[in-house]
């Protein structure tokens, strides 16, 4: 894709004016940070207006924008289980389950949860799973961003992760959760411009003028085995799907980025409601990559180099308009990165630095930032195989933490045995598989016949009857979480 002098040229300035402003949020926000609790989940006090928009703008990066809509191009529709179907369902399954509850308890990450209920053995285990879950996703997004910056301006890609990582690590340490949730809500506002921008452009040019005719087009040459979202007729495609969805519903939900802004709202009901908002959206939004990666299988058949949609918005877009998509597809990939930074950080400044460092809380915060950054950036430059392999610690979330969290919420253990076995089977199971590249249950062991489920559906089943044998139901003190003593339930 060439760029002509002129199109970078104001691309450059665009761009430069878009870091001043992120910035200038970043500076007024550190105004408001006084103490961790600012730093980390903004005093408690967002409104329902900037909690559900952070929400939405931290998981619509560049695996929504770039990956899922190039997996669907190549795959059609049922790629998509994941990414947006997954982590859509996911906020509206937090919105119902687990906002409520858990910012009832007035916690600042998901491992003091653990520690709460189970103790410190299970605190220490929670904090190992979660903090490694995050190097390979943010090192993918410096990558994403990097190589946009490559594509668009030639600027080598080391060069470029370096720009990426100080640019979006700098005004994460200035405000913390504020800077977060403000430049967030200026980020996912240009996201969703330039989607619907680039779908309507797009569809009207396809149907000469009428973009219901253009819609209409896309569909129609779009194949039928394409169109096929849920695969029921073939039952190994089907718990394939089924598998990737559940890990993206409920795999998402222990993570600490989802939680901390659950943290953040000003209250149980505004918590709760962000969560149902941002969901909707999220999957009403997320359908206009799907249907712009239909379009663009349409309109290269042939393979192409880079990414679907930046290469749709080069062929589609006036030079202004394509300026803007771009800066959106940037703010969607830094506002991730923010959000991923800051999580990972939380947990290794709260629950870990505490046991090992003394001093302001504060300073101890913003130090886990850089190291986080810097470890991320390391992994980015170790190149693809290296994030990939931390990619699928992103499983761990799920296989280690889903079981013992929920029941956290909704029970009394007596005893830390219980989640402490479920993370541990949970943990040895996960790295037995991923060691042997084995895609079901116990690989070669079982029959492929009787055990189609993933990996990850599989352990998290496992984990939940470990849980079971280790504390048995009727020896547990049940007691819903809902009880919890709220502390204020107006918006």
């Amino acid at each position: 894709m060439e760029i002509s002098a002129s199109v970078q040229w104001m691309l450059g300035v665009t761009i430069l004016v878009y870091l001043i402003v992120m910035y200038g949020i970043g500076y007024i926000a550190q105004r408001r940070i006084a103490n961790e609790e600012d730093f980390l989940v903004a005093g408690r006090q967002l409104p329902l207006s900037l909690a559900w928009m952070t929400l939405l703008a931290t998981w619509f990066g560049a695996g929504t924008l770039l990956a899922a809509a190039d997996e669907v191009r190549n795959e059609g529709l049922q790629a998509a289980a994941l990414d947006p179907f997954g982590a859509g369902c996911c906020l509206l399954l937090a919105g119902l389950l687990v906002a409520g509850p858990i910012w009832r308890m007035k916690i600042l990450t998901v491992p003091d949860l653990f520690r709460i209920r189970f103790g410190p053995t299970a605190e220490w285990l929670s904090s190992l799973i979660l903090v490694p879950s995050y190097f390979g996703w943010i090192a993918a997004q410096f990558t994403a961003l990097a190589g946009m910056l490559e594509l668009f301006f030639g600027l080598p890609l080391p060069y470029g992760l370096l720009i990426v990582a100080v640019v979006g690590t700098g005004y994460t340490l200035m405000g913390g959760m504020w800077s977060v949730t403000l430049t967030d809500a200026v980020q996912i506002s240009l996201v969703l411009l330039g989607l619907i921008i680039l779908t309507g452009v797009l569809l009207t040019d396809v149907g000469n003028g009428n973009p219901a005719s253009g819609a209409a087009m896309v569909w129609a040459q779009t194949p039928v085995e394409h169109k096929t979202l849920v695969p029921f007729k073939d039952l190994a495609k089907f718990w394939g799907w089924l598998g990737l969805f559940l890990t993206g519903a409920l795999g998402n939900l222990p993570g600490q980025d989802l939680m901390q802004r659950v943290f953040a709202a000003r209250s149980d009901r505004t918590a709760r409601n962000a969560c149902l908002i941002a969901g909707g959206v999220y999957l009403l939004f997320g359908t206009l990559p799907l249907i712009l990666a239909l379009a663009g299988r349409m309109l290269f058949p042939e393979d192409v180099n880079q990414a679907i949609l930046p290469a749709l918005a080069h062929a589609f877009l006036n030079p202004i308009l394509a300026i803007v998509f771009v800066v959106a597809v940037m703010s969607a990939i830094l506002s991730t990165i923010d959000s991923a930074i800051l999580s990972p950080a939380s947990v290794l400044a709260q629950n870990v630095g505490r046991r090992f460092l003394q001093g302001n809380l504060l300073k101890r915060n913003r130090y886990a930032v850089l190291f986080v950054a810097i470890c991320s950036l390391g992994v980015a430059y170790g190149g693809e195989s290296a994030y990939e392999l931390l990619e699928e610690a992103y499983l761990l979330t799920m296989v280690g933490l889903f079981v013992p969290m929920m029941f956290g919420l909704y029970t009394r253990p007596r005893s830390q045995w219980p989640a402490v076995a479920s993370m541990s089977v949970g943990f040895a199971l996960w790295a037995a598989h991923f060691y042997k590249g084995w895609e079901t249950f116990l690989g070669p062991y079982l029959s492929q016949d009787l055990w189609p489920i993933p990996l990850s559906l599989t352990i998290t089943g496992l984990a939940l009857v470990t849980y079971l044998l280790a504390e048995p139901p009727w020896k547990m003190q049940w007691q819903s979480a809902s009880v919890v003593e709220p502390d204020g339930d107006a918006d």
